[in-house]
């Protein structure tokens, strides 16, 4: 059942936390659109819009996009119709600049953030999470050798194709991306922090467990 509130939240956290899995459910719950900036910059670049082609641009030569431009298509995808009940923004933003660009646009359109949500995940956690997922070659099957092991190590148990490690799961990979998650999200915390708006969830343990404390929070929150 849906509900009618309107909830419009932030998810922070690094890679691995588990904030796709947790904003699913509150998709579920309220009917609210999850917003990714991967989504947004992939739906740009295949409608070729003009601010599309512009962030295709930096895409291809391996920049980031700037804050500017991620703003704009930001603004455009929350003003779609399927985010009328409301949004959760899943990674967005990454720093002060584009918060203060966020508030920018809610303000417009005559509203404001309810909360922020920061998933803690321990740093060793988060590399075991990501640095154990094995994929298959053939047909993309997706496993870890912790928590889904497949029954042969190396043989995905659909197909029988080769398992491998994706160059962004390597150990040494995840290590470099946390520390740049680290280095631009702590500013942002403490932001979030200073205006009343932040909200820390414990996130280690089972999916259910994590769902339990998104949404006591939530209900903490108001909603």
């Amino acid at each position: 059942m849906v509900s009618e509130r309107v909830v419009r939240i932030v998810f922070l956290g690094p890679p691995g936390a588990g904030k796709g899995t947790q904003a699913r459910f509150v998709v579920e719950r309220y009917g609210a659109c999850q917003v990714s900036t991967g989504e947004i910059l992939r739906k740009a670049a295949r409608e070729h819009t003009p601010l599309g082609k512009k962030a295709a641009g930096y895409l291809d030569r391996g920049t980031l996009v700037p804050d500017d431009v991620m703003l704009k298509l930001v603004a455009e995808r929350l003003h779609g119709e399927d985010c009328g009940l409301g949004f959760i923004l899943d990674g967005f933003p990454r720093t002060i600049a584009q918060a203060e660009g966020l508030a920018t646009i809610l303000r417009d359109m005559g509203s404001t953030l309810d909360c922020v949500f920061f998933f803690h995940v321990p740093r060793s956690v988060i590399i075991e999470r990501l640095a154990g997922r094995r994929t298959c070659k053939r047909c993309g099957t997706l496993y870890h050798r912790i928590f889904n092991p497949p029954t042969r190590e190396t043989v995905c148990d659909r197909c029988g194709g080769e398992l491998d490690q994706r160059e962004d799961d390597r150990e040494e990979t995840v290590a470099a991306r946390l520390d740049v998650y680290e280095t631009q999200t702590a500013p942002l915390i403490d932001y979030y922090h200073r205006q009343g708006l932040l909200r820390e969830i414990d996130g280690v343990g089972s999916v259910e467990e994590i769902k339990a404390r998104v949404f006591q929070a939530l209900q903490e929150s108001g909603r």
